[in-house]
């Protein structure tokens, strides 16, 4: 358990790829890939939350609703820190990475304790694929300039990082980061799921 540490299941996007909410789809043990990273993570974090446009789950659980009628992860992430008022810092990861496990978020958290005192803005995975931005510890002074960047209606998450200062933790083993955005991906995902 990570004492007093709280995280977000990032499960409000279109899907468009998938065809179908793919945070609906079942997964593992679980009606849903939603609630299956809901109960690993709910072993790990002392409270986990869901950001969503809508509570659209058929489990409990705390809804984070976007406060903009748009949809990005950068308005979801700029919802979370307005609506948990007095929020310094949050685990965020996306629902459709199911293969990122305790192990790859305590080293994040590791690195986090080891670097206060230089205060990062974000402390963010990397793998051989570039930097997760939906696998990373966001901290409150990040804050400002993500509402800057929605002003001005710029909502990559890419584009924000570059502008903040992060730390880019390195996770060799690429199939943690494996996403499920098409009907394929998914099967496949599916498959490991029942090798293990």
């Amino acid at each position: 358990m990570l004492k007093g540490a709280m995280a977000v299941i990032i499960a409000g996007g279109k899907s468009s790829r998938m065809q179908e909410d793919k945070a609906l789809l079942p997964f593992g043990a679980y009606l849903s890939l939603a609630e299956f990273q809901y109960r690993r993570l709910d072993k790990l974090f002392s409270k986990v939350y869901i950001s969503s446009k809508e509570n659209k789950f058929d489990f409990e659980a705390d809804i984070i609703k976007d406060v903009y009628a748009v949809s990005s992860p950068l308005v979801a992430l700029v919802s979370i820190f307005d609506t948990l008022e007095g929020l310094e810092e949050i685990f965020v990861l996306s629902v459709d990475a199911p293969f990122v496990d305790e192990q790859v978020i305590k080293k994040l958290y590791e690195v986090r304790e080891a670097t206060l005192e230089i205060n990062f803005d974000v402390i963010v995975a990397e793998s051989k694929y570039g930097l997760e931005p939906l696998c990373a510890i966001y901290c409150k002074s990040f804050l400002e300039k993500a509402k800057n960047a929605l002003k001005k209606n710029e909502h990559r998450l890419m584009t924000l990082l570059n502008a903040l200062k992060i730390k880019k933790v390195f996770i060799e083993e690429e199939t943690k980061f494996m996403n499920l955005n098409y009907p394929k991906e998914y099967e496949a995902a599916k498959l490991i799921m029942s090798k293990k």
